[in-house]
């Protein structure tokens, strides 16, 4: 594809994402390169490159817009990020051509308004803190009680590209040998500083093609995520249950940690998502699994109460501490959102507290970086629940400066990882 065929495809891709604004950008790229087959690999890496660079620095580009006398169209953004990457008025004239495949001539406004734009440092320090930090100005007291003086770095580390890690499952293979293995087939990996399962790629690189992950020794898995997983501490002769398992993800770390042996329920209300964790545990080698769709009505929790040694509670939340990898979730997030979901946590954690056998362990786990969802709704459900306590979890697979956590946050800025919250909490034996 031409520069201008490719700036022509970054604005297509930008107005469905505007137009479908409660979609996740991820899903709508997807359908997106799907219908368009002819694009290349390297033309649609390109294209992703940009419309991502745009959704990390929306707010930011829109102010200086904003500022230059113009509302953001996907155009004036694509522009406007391209001109604050280098890219000279002349070069972006020239790519915005008319013709087949191409983005259509800028409109003498469009261009007045281009050539107004300030480039340079995209960051001033005129920019409210809000718009510097790519928030919503609702939710900046929310995030300055989190973080306090750390708040514009975490932020800023929030709106930076994430790693791409994997985690290696030792079911098959260890990390030493799936490092040499990915290296021979030309994929450089460092071990994660954090987790001992984790590999952490250099780049942009397109793993699955990958033998090792082809065969199951390898999971794309952030660091943060494995070690939520790990604070869970499961132990071959337990039985555990992964009451919000999603497509597995964790489910397969849980059967990894317990060697394969006793006995895991992965339970979602999503069937589609169950459905799509049958071929990452075959992959994995993993046989100790039992998948539940919840429904409403249904008795299969009730006949399990007081039964599980360890739950996992990895609880449906705002999604902030992923905005490395999902940038446009911060254009969405609304506070009916978090209100909705305040209540859809609690909920959760009090039907899952039940499943617990005395002694037993629950962990509660988010993507968040929003103490609303995190230590002020374990605090919640402290008040509500006097069998259980918080404890340390101990577990050999953590970090010795995170096994005395009770409540462990994981950030971007301080840790290199996805925004994580793991709080582990312990059903008394007797009150």
């Amino acid at each position: 594809m031409t520069p201008s065929a490719r700036l022509a495809a970054s604005v297509d891709l930008l107005s469905e994402i505007k137009t479908l604004s409660r979609k996740p950008a991820d899903a709508i790229a997807s359908d997106f390169f799907r219908e368009r087959r002819y694009i290349g690999g390297g033309d649609r890496r390109a294209v992703s490159s940009l419309v991502w660079d745009v959704m990390r620095s929306w707010y930011r580009l829109s102010w200086h817009l904003s500022l230059a006398g113009a509302e953001p169209t996907p155009r004036l953004l694509a522009g406007a990020c391209l001109l604050f990457q280098g890219t000279t008025l002349k070069e972006l004239t020239e790519q915005f051509a008319d013709g087949r495949f191409c983005a259509g001539a800028l409109s003498l406004s469009e261009r007045n308004v281009l050539t107004r734009l300030k480039t340079g440092a995209l960051v001033t320090e005129t920019m409210p803190l809000s718009v510097r930090c790519e928030i919503p100005d609702w939710l900046l007291p929310e995030l300055q009680q989190t973080f306090g003086e750390t708040l514009e770095q975490e932020l800023t580390a929030l709106s930076e590209t994430a790693s791409l890690d994997m985690r290696v499952n030792i079911l098959r293979t260890t990390r030493e040998e799936a490092q040499s293995a990915l290296r021979q087939e030309g994929f450089l990996t460092t071990p994660t500083p954090l987790s001992p399962w984790g590999l952490r790629f250099k780049g942009r690189v397109s793993v699955t093609s990958t033998a090792p992950f082809k065969d199951g020794r390898i999971e794309i898995q952030d660091e943060g995520s494995q070690l939520v997983a790990a604070a869970l501490d499961p132990a071959p002769e337990m039985r555990v249950l992964d009451y919000c398992a999603g497509a597995g993800g964790k489910t397969l770390a849980l059967a990894m940690m317990m060697q394969n042996k006793g006995h895991i329920a992965a339970c979602d209300v999503s069937e589609k998502r169950l459905t799509g964790a049958v071929k990452r545990l075959r992959r994995a080698g993993v046989h100790n699994v039992e998948r539940h769709l919840l429904v409403s009505g249904d008795k299969w929790t009730k006949r399990r109460a007081g039964s599980f040694d360890r739950v996992l509670v990895d609880a449906p939340c705002s999604g902030t501490g992923t905005w490395r990898r999902n940038p446009d979730a911060r254009l969405r997030l609304t506070q009916v959102d978090i209100d909705e979901l305040l209540e859809k946590q609690a909920a959760i954690l009090d039907k899952a507290a039940a499943l617990v056998k005395p002694g037993g362990r629950m962990v509660y786990a988010t993507c968040s970086i929003l103490s609303a969802e995190n230590t002020r709704q374990i605090e919640s459900f402290l008040t509500r629940h006097a069998d259980f306590r918080l404890i340390a979890p101990q577990s050999s697979s953590l970090p010795h400066a995170l096994r005395d956590c009770d409540m462990i946050s994981l950030t971007p800025y301080r840790d290199g990882t996805d925004g994580f919250f793991a709080a582990t909490l312990e059903r008394k034996e007797q009150l």
